[in-house]
């Protein structure tokens, strides 16, 4: 039974994949119809909406815990992360953006380091060097072109994400509530910013048609409500290190989807980039999977 139980998680994982994977076409998408601030915002108070249904309907708690740090993890985990993402979305291509927020564990690593103190060993520190080096060809800073501004926005918005896992991993002891309850409040304040920053920015009116609502109900059914509810799945039958295999894959389903999609095409520089971006990524994984493995092979005292 324990087989078919990772079985199935492993499933999960490969259909959450999917699902975040695709979902930077879907948002590249929906900016068609609206502008990216109240794109961001209608994404992301539907999301909200759809959690806390769950949540009623899964009879799972619905306290508020800590409201001030909350509020502070959801501006940065959903404000600022939303907002820049899909911010950057308008002038670079979904499987760019992809691979450029999803550097996050690199920023997450050195964030670690500057914040919590925590340090960084030989071998993260070429995982670190491999990641940023192929940054630096993504966003070439020494050709001053349109996209640099929006590619810049995208790897914000990585640092932003990676930020909010600092503070919920400093703030473990006061944010001790159910993971999905603290999911949808968070989201709940960093929503209500989101709208805020859509009202005060003047843009194109939202278009509001089946194609639009299709693509919101895909983020806040799919994305959102789905998506959370398989990675809690996930998490509660997997290693760490097999879940954060996802983070390897949702860039590749994002590059693949909008190249057949949207024709999204990538320069031999930013092809070289994102394998060296791949490597960072792949060498963390394999170094948090060892680190794992040696802990569980420590004999219990």
């Amino acid at each position: 039974m324990a087989g078919l139980g990772s079985a199935r998680a492993l499933l999960a994982l490969a259909v959450l994949t999917l699902i975040w994977g695709y979902t930077w076409v879907i948002a590249k998408q929906a900016l068609d119809f609206a502008g990216p601030f109240a794109m961001a915002a209608w994404r992301a108070v539907a999301g909200t909406g759809v959690l806390f249904i769950a949540l009623a309907l899964m009879r799972r708690p619905l306290g508020l815990v800590a409201p001030l740090k909350t509020a502070i993890v959801g501006l940065f985990q959903t404000g600022a992360f939303i907002a820049l993402s899909t911010w950057a979305l308008v002038d670079v291509g979904a499987g760019r953006t992809a691979v450029l927020i999803f550097t996050m564990p690199i920023w997450t690593l050195l964030l670690a380091w500057l914040i919590l103190g925590e340090r960084i060993r030989g071998a993260q520190w070429a995982a670190a060097v491999s990641t940023l080096s192929g940054l630096a060809l993504i966003i070439q800073p020494w050709n001053l072109h349109a996209s640099l501004q929006a590619k810049v926005l995208a790897i914000l918005a990585a640092m932003a994400w990676a930020l909010s896992i600092i503070l919920v991993k400093r703030w473990r002891k006061a944010l001790a509530a159910d993971v999905l309850s603290l999911t949808a409040w968070q989201m709940a304040f960093g929503s209500a910013l989101l709208v805020a920053v859509a009202l005060a920015v003047p843009e194109k009116p939202t278009q509001w048609s089946p194609h639009f609502i299709a693509l919101l109900a895909w983020m806040a059914l799919g994305a959102t409500a789905l998506g959370w509810l398989l990675w809690l799945h996930v998490l509660e039958r997997l290693p760490a290190w097999q879940a954060s295999l996802s983070v390897l894959g949702i860039p590749v389903v994002a590059i693949l989807s909008s190249r057949l999609q949207l024709d999204e095409r990538v320069d031999a520089l930013e092809a070289a980039g994102m394998l060296l971006i791949g490597a960072g990524l792949v060498l963390i994984s394999f170094l948090n999977w060892r680190s794992q493995r040696r802990i569980n092979s420590e004999p219990s005292p």
